[in-house]
């Protein structure tokens, strides 16, 4: 695995943002949805509230594994998807 990590972030630099529902991503990664108690989690919330841009989720499809391995954001995805699960979430996929 560490020997894809480079092409891996080099996809990612060159990958084009795409959207997904936040409700999607959480069943593609199979991980669970953090408390809104969490503290990076109610950081992203006050910012959402804010009408601060959120960055974009950087997604690695594993079809190996049969999942999609969130790379960076997981703290945005739960905040977001604590507002709304169908939330269209600017990501990157390598």
């Amino acid at each position: 695995m560490p020997k894809k990590v480079p092409k891996v972030a080099a996809s990612l630099r060159k990958a084009k943002v795409s959207q997904f529902k936040a409700k999607d991503i959480f069943r593609a990664s199979g991980l669970s949805l953090l408390g809104m108690s969490n503290l990076h989690v109610e950081k992203d919330r006050q910012k959402i509230v804010k009408g601060t841009p959120l960055s974009p989720l950087l997604l690695v499809s594993a079809p190996e594994l049969g999942t999609v391995i969130i790379a960076d954001g997981y703290h945005r995805l739960c905040a977001v998807y604590g507002f709304n699960e169908v939330a269209l979430i600017p990501c990157k996929i390598a």
